[in-house]
């Protein structure tokens, strides 16, 4: 232990500066002018002024003491008690006698393990003036004054506002955080001791070490010290911009700061109490690193301590003790036991925190506390994520083979308590998540009873389904055990074809159903009814398990379910064409077909659609499965298709439309509403027969025809050797023979007007002359508008335009 340094100041005669006044009395010899000069700087001392004048023994007693201590910046620390004398050696008031000790090393090894405000009163200390200039260093330890644990406690039990020492404790952690001040009037210095030791004591130690402080000062405000004390009657003088740097408690007046923020440390130091911390703080040394400097690094080590000494913590201390652990790598061995002191006296920890107890119990080689932690987390989550608990951890896989082999007992034992359907299928979704091997037996039963629970179920609502989904995809005992559900239920019950389109059936796929030929049907049926384009290729599916080549009344309508049962024409097409053409059908199958024949057509991508099934049905073999006068509709129709393609006049290929089935059959009406017209115009039209015969035409066929050779003469820019022969027919229509409808006439007058007005004078010529052998009169017209082309267009119009025969117009007249 190095010794002290002394250091006497005062106003005397016989001092270092060799005259009297203030100055050095005496020192030790190993003192630096450094030291001098600091402690020349704390020394001053100005008394109350209602003491100053003091100078009797019983006075003098009643002035303020200091006590000052500041712990150096490089190493060591400077104390002085400053006490008031009263006069001098020539009589003068105002002199005081300042006693300092010097350490270059640490304070608290140097003195004895005493704290700075412990040497308050001690006997260390003296007034007197040194006859000599030299005096020796004191020796370690020095002698403790009264203060201790047990004083400063009944301190505070009789203090007034003894509940103030959170704030002042909190305030001084701030103080020394940001270098603040603490100001603390009182009546005596021996009360302001006591608070400045109530707060050394719950300091972290080497926090207290860096408190420096003064017990009395006059005017506090021209002092940095962390901890300043002064008596009623002093002027503090605290300025506007003092308030952020001074907080200052007067007991004696009963003022304090408004609000005062206090750390969960500051609340745990305060219950752990003055008189039991110092055991605490030898405690805390083992859960430390060294590196703790404010209230939030030493709050967790603090905590752990205390419940190692059977403190009892907070919420919040628990949790600072947990988010510190898995950084605690310096407590080695230790973690575990910081471990089992939390978990054996706070039993309802979340699962983040039994997750850092178990992660810490593990690392500190406690192997019966990790086991029993995660027994608790696997229950825990288990439990939460079986009963759908918002953010519940899903499983993850446990490699430990004893670890699984506990989960898996947890597991069973949580299965059988299960309330719900639901809680079950998690349960189930748990085990295959985590990777428990249970029984298989009992994962069987387990299986199995879940999916009869569940089969035919209308209330499961989106969460479950999904769920359940996962739980076919995952595990296929789940599977297994359904299918033979749903084949339990078509067996008792009997009805049940449609089990396959209710939750959860529709999840089973064929390879779980490929031994039960039963099943793989209704399945297939279930499958149409969602997924109606694979209905054809599931007929044949179904015919394949059968052993059967065509299918009966009952499978087709099993399968399509429509009001009035046919197929689309490309299913009908597919059907004939995978039929065995050489082998008979049931007559349910010729019915099909002849509804599916006869159904009308929308558009041409139907009409195409129903010439490929009749093309298909044609065929030797299919034929005679199709009833006569559906034989007669298809031959009918395929043959009408041939003459649009192989006609070469257009007068004959409306001819070949002039039969009964027309109007009969839906498939001859399409294909005469929809390519006769552009197949007339496509071919040459024989004008002599088109005059006569397009009333035979039938009122929509003609209607169309008309309105189509009108748009063509009018948006053509050259009229071509096809399009002039219709022209011819149209215009010179015998209107003595055909009788045509008041609508149509006004088409072919408009015909002749749109000529007149706008063909070229070279194509009237040519028509002129086309149309003289059927209609002289109209000939000579175009012949004149051909050579008067230049001329008066109106003029013309009324010789073309008849004012009371409907039969074309008279050039007399014009």
């Amino acid at each position: 232990m190095r010794n002290f340094q002394q250091l006497y100041y005062t106003s005397c005669e016989h001092g270092l500066s060799g005259s009297s006044g203030f100055q050095f009395n005496a020192v030790s010899e190993q003192v630096s002018a450094e030291t001098r000069h600091r402690v020349e700087g704390l020394a001053g001392y100005e008394p109350p002024r209602s003491l100053a004048e003091s100078d009797t023994p019983e006075l003098l007693a009643h002035c303020p003491v200091n006590l000052c201590h500041t712990p150096g910046r490089q190493g060591g620390a400077t104390t002085l008690c400053v006490r008031y004398v009263g006069r001098d050696s020539a009589r003068r008031f105002g002199n005081y006698f300042a006693h300092a000790l010097y350490t270059e090393g640490e304070f608290t090894a140097d003195s004895g393990g005493l704290l700075a405000i412990e040497l308050w009163d001690s006997p260390a200390w003296t007034a007197r003036v040194a006859g000599t200039t030299g005096i020796p260093e004191l020796p370690a330890p020095l002698p403790r004054g009264p203060l201790s644990p047990r004083s400063v406690r009944a301190f505070l039990r009789a203090h007034p506002h003894a509940e103030q020492l959170p704030a002042l404790l909190a305030a001084v952690f701030a103080a020394l955080a940001e270098d603040g001040s603490v100001v603390v009037i009182d009546d005596t210095t021996d009360r302001i001791a006591h608070w400045f030791a109530a707060v050394s004591y719950l300091l972290p130690p080497p926090l207290a070490h860096r408190l420096s402080f003064a017990t009395y000062l006059f005017r506090p405000a021209r002092s940095r010290l962390h901890l300043i004390g002064t008596v009623p009657g002093t002027h503090p003088d605290f300025g506007p911009d003092d308030e952020e740097s001074y907080t200052v408690f007067d007991f004696s007046a009963g003022r304090f700061p408004e609000v005062m923020p206090t750390h969960h440390l500051v609340r745990l130091l305060i219950r752990i109490g003055v008189g039991s911390i110092r055991s605490v703080w030898s405690w805390t040394a083992e859960y430390t690193h060294g590196q703790e400097r404010t209230s939030g690094d030493w709050h967790a080590p603090v905590a752990a301590a205390a419940a190692a000494g059977g403190t009892e913590l907070t919420d919040a201390d628990v949790g600072a003790v947990i988010d510190w652990l898995p950084g605690a790598g310096h407590l080695g061995p230790r973690r575990a036991t910081v471990a089992a002191d939390i978990h054996h006296k706070h039993r309802d920890l979340d699962d983040d925190a039994l997750a850092v107890l178990s992660t810490a119990a593990e690392a500190g080689g406690d192997a019966a506390l990790h086991q029993e932690l995660e027994g608790k987390l696997h229950q825990s989550r288990i439990r939460a994520y079986a009963t759908g608990v918002e953010n519940a951890p899903g499983p993850v896989p446990i490699t430990r083979p004893a670890e699984r082999e506990r989960a898996t007992a947890l597991w069973q034992r949580l299965l059988g308590e299960a309330a719900t359907s639901r809680q079950r299928v998690r349960l189930l979704l748990w085990a295959v998540g985590a990777r428990l091997t249970p029984p298989p037996e009992l994962l069987a039963a387990q299986c199995l009873e879940l999916a009869r629970a569940l089969l035919g179920s209308s209330a499961a609502g989106p969460g479950l389904r999904e769920e359940v989904t996962r739980l076919v995809e995952t595990l296929p005992e789940f599977r297994a055990g359904l299918a033979r559900s749903v084949e339990e239920a078509l067996d008792e019950r009997g009805g049940q074809g449609q089990l396959f389109a209710q939750f959860p059936a529709e999840l089973l796929g064929e390879l779980d159903l490929g031994e039960r030929p039963l099943l793989l049907e209704h399945y297939w049926r279930a499958q149409a009814e969602r997924n109606p384009a694979r209905t054809v290729d599931l007929l044949f599916r179904i015919l394949r398990v059968r052993g059967l080549t065509s299918p009966d009344a009952d499978l087709l309508r099993g399968l399509w379910r429509q009001p009035s049962p046919a197929w689309r024409y490309e299913e009908a097409t597919e059907i004939a064409r995978r039929l065995p053409p050489d082998q008979p059908v049931d007559k349910a199958v010729g019915e099909w077909f002849d509804r599916t024949v006869k159904q009308e057509i929308g558009d041409e991508e139907d009409l195409r659609a129903c010439l490929v099934l009749c093309d298909a049905l044609s065929a030797p073999g299919r034929y005679a499965w199709l009833r006569v006068v559906t034989q007669e509709c298809v031959r009918t129709t395929l043959q009408l298709d041939a003459t649009l393609r192989e006609a070469t006049e257009a007068t004959a290929l409306a001819r070949a439309f002039r039969i009964p089935q027309i109007e009969a059959w839906a498939a001859p009406r399409a294909l005469k509403r929809h390519r006769l017209v552009s197949a007339m115009l496509r071919l040459p039209a024989d004008p002599a027969r088109l005059r006569t015969e397009i009333g035979e035409f039938g009122f929509s066929l003609t209607d169309g025809y008309l309105r189509t050779v009108r748009q063509a003469a009018g948006t053509s820019n050259r009229v071509d050797e096809v399009l002039f022969s219709h022209v011819i027919g149209v215009i010179a229509v015998n209107t003595e023979r055909v009788a045509l409808p008041q609508a149509h006439l006004e088409l072919v007058q408009a015909l002749r007007l749109h000529i007149a007005d706008h063909w070229r004078s070279e194509d009237l010529d040519r028509l002129s002359r086309a149309l003289r052998p059927y209609d002289t009169r109209l000939a000579d017209v175009y012949q004149e508008i051909a050579v008067k082309r230049l001329g008066r267009v109106k003029k013309w119009s009324r010789k073309i335009t008849p004012r009371r025969s409907p039969d074309g117009p008279r050039p007399e007249e014009g």
